[in-house]
């Protein structure tokens, strides 16, 4: 009995450290393994933090070891066209630096005309007619006074109408007495007293308005054109490139410098020779009047460089004097090239004083002045402008910095 009671006993007091052990485990277990998933991520974040610096910190490092790879046979190649044309670019904004006439920014860009012509217009018809079959024009200039109106009917009726166009500056103000010639109709008349040719060029010949004519004539109308032919005339002046040109003088005319006398050989001169006496004329003569050169009398300009002369001409001084010794800047390229005098077309240049009495209609003559005294004003008036033009051209080359000059020594190399 005893026995059975110890047999029954041993199995329960030895199973009880065994129940103790399971009882216990479980939240042990738990426990740790809790533990461990913290430490371990604190591990993982401490690690995170670490490196987190090396990559901000040295981000062209990374950079550059990225760099030293060596490249592939793709990347040593250039691109093809192909693929450059196929990398996408930035699309230019097309109305942005547009240059527009002044004026005319607040208009669509196709309804602007800026430029203008002396070609009449017929009141009928239609008005867009196809004008690709027109020829080329060139512009005849001339201040007329009625006194003079048979040497300028003989010099206007020179020049076809299919090739040129005529501007009559009427500075005596007598118009309706030049109705009766045959070609007074086709031609533009301006009528305006007492005014000089400079003065009708500048506010008369725009250069937008002329644009469309390949050569300005603004000549005296005291000129005599018996050996003249302006079609051969401006055959020579294109082949010769002058941009700036006159017909010689005929050794009867009234002649102020040798220059412009005619050649007796060949078709152009550009300089002449003088070896003694005052203002000499040498071989390495650079300007006016040696080389370079052109009087005011009957010049011929391209449309090129009339619109360069006409932005030189000065409001108020109405005989341009001076003027002639600095057309050479206006030559589009080197002056000694591109004006020259041509001497197979030739001109008589009669020298009648028109200014002054003018050629006035004698209604306007006063009692308290004469034909000399007006002269005598005229002349004086010239001198000073020569004057004023010079002051002015020395100022504005002292004052723009941004100009270089092409011929920097003294025009006159005599």
């Amino acid at each position: 009995m005893e026995l059975s009671k110890l047999s029954e006993q041993g199995p329960i007091s030895g199973d009880a450290p065994q129940k103790r052990f399971f009882s216990i485990a479980p939240p042990a277990a738990l426990i740790f393994f809790f533990v461990l998933i913290f430490v371990a991520g604190a591990i993982v974040t401490l690690d995170r933090k670490e490196n987190l610096p090396i990559l901000q910190l040295h981000p062209r490092e990374m950079v550059v070891a990225e760099e030293i790879r060596s490249p592939t046979t793709e990347e040593i190649m250039p691109p093809t066209t192909s693929e450059l044309r196929e990398e996408p670019t930035e699309e230019p904004n097309i109305c942005q630096n547009q240059c527009r006439p002044s004026g005319s920014e607040a208009l669509p860009r196709g309804i602007v005309q800026d430029k203008s012509n002396f070609e009449l217009e017929s009141l009928g018809g239609n008005p867009e007619r196809e004008e690709a079959s027109r020829p080329s024009k060139s512009l005849l200039a001339i201040p007329v006074g009625i006194k003079q109106k048979a040497v300028v009917d003989k010099l206007v009726s020179k020049f076809p109408a299919a090739n040129f166009t005529v501007v009559l500056f009427h500075y005596d103000g007598v118009v309706d007495q030049w109705r009766d010639l045959r070609w007074s109709d086709r031609a533009i008349h301006v009528a305006v007293r007492d005014q000089t040719k400079w003065w009708f060029a500048k506010r008369f010949l725009h250069p937008d308005l002329v644009a469309e004519y390949d050569y300005i004539f603004l000549w005296d109308e005291d000129i005599e054109v018996d050996s003249f032919d302006p079609i051969k005339y401006l055959r020579i002046v294109r082949r010769e490139g002058l941009e700036i040109s006159q017909p010689a003088l005929d050794h009867r005319s009234q002649i102020h410098h040798r220059l412009t006398a005619r050649a007796r050989k060949g078709d152009v001169h550009r300089r002449f020779y003088k070896t003694n006496g005052r203002g000499r004329c040498y071989g390495n003569s650079t300007g006016p009047p040696c080389t370079g050169w052109v009087e005011m009398m009957v010049p011929v300009f391209s449309r090129a460089a009339w619109r360069c002369a006409w932005h030189m001409i000065q409001n108020d001084l109405i005989y341009a004097w001076g003027l002639d010794f600095k057309l050479g800047y206006c030559a589009q390229g080197d002056r000694r090239r591109n004006v020259g005098v041509v001497d197979s077309q030739y001109v008589l240049h009669r020298g009648i004083a028109t200014l002054g009495d003018g050629g006035k209609a004698p209604a306007r003559s006063t009692p308290s002045s004469s034909p000399a005294t007006d002269r005598y004003a005229v002349r004086q008036r010239s001198y000073d402008e020569l004057q004023v033009f010079n002051r002015r051209w020395r100022e504005a080359v002292a004052e723009d910095g941004c100009w270089t000059d092409p011929y920097p020594k003294p025009a006159t190399n005599g």
